[in-house]
């Protein structure tokens, strides 16, 4: 039976669910206010996006969901210069460990197949409502006129709108850590700098955190993660305070300094991170409404710390697919089985990300780790640098090939490395307040 879909949102969930569904034979049609980047090739503002110009990961499991459902795009991804990375294992053989890009060509590729695909018509317009019939879901309303669908699809994101009054609120909220970043090319003919993992680099310091995240063409992002409650280091966001504190980092300077990287973007401030997740129910505990469901960062939102928030979007695409496929037109079990899923699946990510991010924030004021209460997922990790028995959960752990309770077979051995007296030790580099002081003289008030 051929399903007529609407889809809310022309973002990577929306055209892939797209995607996917036009290829099944189903008739599809997906709106977003965005037009797409310019035809001139320049930079693609997209607007309302608050993630698109900042660093971003893209783990195993998104070049898995666009193989399967949506392999247009992925050649067109590889084609656009995305670069898959293997992870080398023992006996010589490798494993896919993710795909370095930015989020503007992994947007521009899914963008550009989403338009070819036979049965998918991509609109640009603002979608007024969800329009009903006898309690159900019956299409979209877009710029005042109806577009009659058997089932509607929101993948607005985090910010969406138009439903966001049918839900029930959500778990989580703010999770009281704030970034600044900054996107640089390595200049020609130079290495790439030391790197933690084939993602990323990474320093931990006293108040605060950095990142590297490596994407195409020697492109990347260097990130400066610190406490919403730290308001010294706001000056951060701007570029003399930034270039000063990334010469004072001996990690990040061998990432930035002018001998071998050049910027290509101003400081870019991030804008409140949350962890939230939303299922598919409403206030009564019941379906928000029967015909309409809800995939993306509209189901759940993580920090960017651990860069998983594409995987667990397309994941969540990977899962709709195939209830569509079971159960066709029966909308309402469609919606009932994707809302057991993302308990299941989806809310622990956010839990795991909560409970990591206020204990993270609490350290970088001064708090031990609390012993007493359930270790994060973090803390847990670190203490297989004293007791290496704890690695064996974290690999499924970190690649997400099991949920965040894996690490629960550990946590004990963890709590014993901590009650010995052992703590990680920061890496060199400036304290907090040496930080602190740095941007103020940076940018004096």
């Amino acid at each position: 039976m051929v399903v007529k879909v609407a889809v809310i949102g022309g973002g990577p969930t929306g055209l892939v669910t797209g995607m996917g569904l036009a290829r099944r034979g189903h008739q599809v049609v997906a709106v977003d206010r965005d037009p797409g980047p310019p035809l001139d090739g320049g930079t693609w503002a997209r607007r309302g996006v608050m993630q698109f110009h900042h660093a971003h990961a893209f783990r195993p499991q998104v070049g898995e969901v666009l193989r399967a459902e949506a392999p247009a795009a992925w050649e067109a991804w590889i084609a656009l210069g995305g670069e898959p990375i293997e992870m080398p294992l023992d006996g010589g053989r490798t494993v896919p460990a993710g795909v370095r890009s930015r989020r503007e060509t992994f947007e521009r590729a899914v963008r550009s197949a989403a338009l070819e695909q036979p049965g998918l018509e991509v609109r640009t317009g603002h979608v007024d409502g969800v329009t009903t019939r006898c309690g159900q879901a019956r299409g979209i309303r877009v710029d005042g006129s109806d577009l009659e669908a058997d089932l509607v699809v929101d993948a607005s994101g985090r910010s969406g709108r138009v439903n966001r009054h049918l839900r029930a609120p959500g778990v989580g909220g703010e999770c009281g850590i704030a970034y600044v970043d900054r996107a640089y090319r390595l200049l020609p003919g130079t290495p790439v700098p030391p790197m933690a993992n084939a993602i990323a680099w990474q320093g931990n310091y006293v108040g605060f955190m950095v990142l590297v995240f490596l994407h195409e063409k020697g492109i990347f992002s260097a990130l400066i993660v610190r406490s919403t409650a730290d308001r010294t280091l706001v000056g951060l966001r701007h570029t003399e305070a930034f270039e000063a504190v990334s010469a004072a980092i001996p990690g990040l300077a061998d990432w930035t300094a002018t001998d071998v990287a050049e910027p290509l973007t101003d400081v870019l401030p991030g804008g409140p991170l949350l962890n939230v997740y939303r299922g598919q129910r409403g206030p009564s505990g019941a379906l928000a409404l029967p015909g309409l469901v809800f995939v993306g960062d509209a189901v759940c939102t993580t920090t960017p710390i651990f860069g998983r928030g594409v995987a667990t979007s397309l994941t969540q695409v990977s899962e709709l697919l195939r209830l569509i496929d079971v159960h066709g037109a029966d909308v309402e079990a469609v919606g009932e089985e994707l809302d057991a899923w993302d308990e299941a699946r989806m809310r622990p990510w956010v839990e795991d990300h909560i409970a990591m991010d206020h204990a993270q924030a609490r350290r970088w004021a001064g708090d031990d780790i609390d012993l007493a209460g359930h270790l994060p997922s973090d803390v847990i990790m670190m203490a297989a640098a004293q007791d290496p028995s704890i690695g064996e959960a974290i690999g499924p752990y970190v690649s997400m090939q099991a949920l965040p309770s894996v690490l629960g077979t550990v946590e004990e051995r963890a709590r014993a490395v901590y009650r010995s007296g052992w703590r990680p030790q920061p890496d060199p580099g400036p304290s907090r307040e040496e930080l602190a002081d740095i941007v103020a003289t940076a940018v004096p008030v």
